[in-house]
């Protein structure tokens, strides 16, 4: 019995389907890039949470004092930073 719930649950995990993050758009990209330049960050990689949250993500930018993980919300207003 252990053996079947362990097989459905993994067939259950594999059929629902996964949300991917999506590119920013040129006119987000600029918005983003302001943000980021405010707070004295610069470079990394951006992307969009396509799960309906509005966030935007920014992995591995270089700020003063390190390297840092950004998330904006729909406004580009800093949601949170942390060190990478």
């Amino acid at each position: 019995m252990k053996r079947f719930a362990i097989v459905a649950g993994a067939m259950l995990a594999m059929s629902v389907p996964a949300f991917a993050d999506t590119p920013l758009t040129e006119d987000e990209m600029k918005s983003a890039t302001a943000a980021a330049s405010g707070l004295g960050c610069e470079g990394g990689k951006w992307e969009k949470e396509t799960e309906g949250s509005g966030v935007y993500e920014l992995d591995d930018a270089k700020c003063k004092g390190g390297q840092y993980d950004l998330k904006f919300d729909k406004d580009f207003k800093l949601l949170d930073m942390d060190a990478d």
